[in-house]
């Protein structure tokens, strides 16, 4: 665990840093809503000393100020190390929360188990109805888990969203009277390994389509959806070398939201296979690229004083200046195997090869 650390430490020390404002974010889009709230940060997890089966203490590591805290709080082991006794998988996290599915009941929970802001002593664990599976679809497999809010077990408002690899796409609303899934069969095979991301500014749920060239919405409030065609603009000139690149990489593409610029950002990130580890092949970000979503999809290497954070957890973006020491104008990545750091601006890109065993960015969390 120290070797990992010592990795996500030094991909951000190639730059000088440069001076940000106190430890205060805005949460919307007036400055009366702002709230003081807890920096990004990553969560690993040890083994309990004296050693407890099956349980693991949170290590916190804070993106911003590379400082890592020990904490008192336990959760169990397959939260964190997937696939160790193959009945709870981890599957996605949104709003600081994470989504298991349980090989043996199919049921799929909320926990905050992994938020090492949430309670230590009384960790709040929310089962969802059982899954219903649309004729030729598959829940096992799960994209991605999005929610409209970080309080699913008492506002009723709550929405989560799964995206099923294929055309399943499923909401409920957790703390709703009529808490039952609503399904819906998206036909375009574009969006059948896509994922679902959560529009604050809009109130509706959207999807990308793979090549980033179509996006689908769905308003659940007025029962409306609507598929959209996405025009790109101002998109660079690149050699011939870096075509080839390009041309040889899997693109995955992100949809990310300002809450506090009302923003909306496509990210494109172009991985190649590095190595083979044991038969996975572990892939390596190769190129980057953001495009700002407007009435056009325009090519930009300049989000402002905005961090985008991307990893299996919902993608989201915090202003720099409202955390000591984050880089404005930048891009950080986390998966499985890679740790990736993306300086827009001067392209200055460092990534390095390294597993993580939880790879969920936790976003800024309230403090009361």
């Amino acid at each position: 665990m120290s070797l990992i650390l010592s990795r996500l430490s030094k991909l951000r020390l190639g730059k000088s840093r440069r001076s940000t404002l106190p430890l205060l974010l805005s949460n919307g889009f007036s400055s009366s809503l702002r709230k003081k709230q807890t920096p990004p940060c990553i969560i690993l997890a040890e083994p309990c000393e004296p050693y407890e089966a099956f349980l693991g203490k949170l290590v916190r590591y804070n993106v911003n100020d590379r400082t890592m805290t020990k904490l008192e709080k336990k959760v169990r082991a397959e939260l964190v190390y997937n696939d160790i006794f193959g009945t709870v998988v981890t599957i996605g996290a949104s709003n600081g929360w994470v989504a298991t599915l349980n090989g043996k009941d199919g049921i799929l929970r909320l926990q905050d188990d992994l938020n090492p802001y949430a309670s230590y002593t009384d960790p709040r664990r929310i089962p969802l109805p059982p899954l219903v599976t649309l004729p030729r679809c598959q829940t096992q497999i799960v994209t991605n888990v999005s929610m409209s809010s970080s309080s699913p077990d008492d506002d009723e408002d709550c929405v989560v969203a799964v995206k099923f690899l294929g055309p399943q796409l499923s909401f409920c609303r957790p703390a709703h009277s009529r808490n039952e899934w609503v399904n819906i069969r998206i036909d375009n095979p574009c969006f059948f390994s896509s994922r679902v991301m959560f529009s604050k500014k809009d109130n509706v749920f959207r999807i990308l389509g793979a090549g980033g060239h179509i996006m689908g919405s769905w308003d659940l409030q007025n029962h409306k959806h609507k598929i959209q065609r996405l025009r790109f603009e101002n998109i660079p000139e690149l050699t011939k070398t870096t075509n080839e690149l390009m041309d040889s990489c899997c693109t995955y593409e992100h949809l990310v939201e300002s809450v506090t610029t009302g923003e909306t950002f496509i990210v494109k990130q172009y991985k190649k296979s590095s190595e083979i580890d044991k038969g996975v092949a572990k892939m390596k970000t190769e190129n980057l690229m953001v495009f700002k979503l407007d009435d056009l999809t325009v090519h930009t290497r300049d989000i402002g004083g905005l961090v985008i954070f991307l990893s299996m957890s919902e993608p989201f973006c915090v202003p720099a200046s409202s955390f000591p020491d984050l880089f404005p104008n930048s891009v950080e990545s986390l998966d499985a195997c890679e740790n990736g750091f993306f300086d827009l601006a001067d392209y200055y890109v460092v990534t390095t090869i390294s597993p993580t065993a939880a790879p969920y960015f936790i976003p800024p969390q309230n403090i009361d």
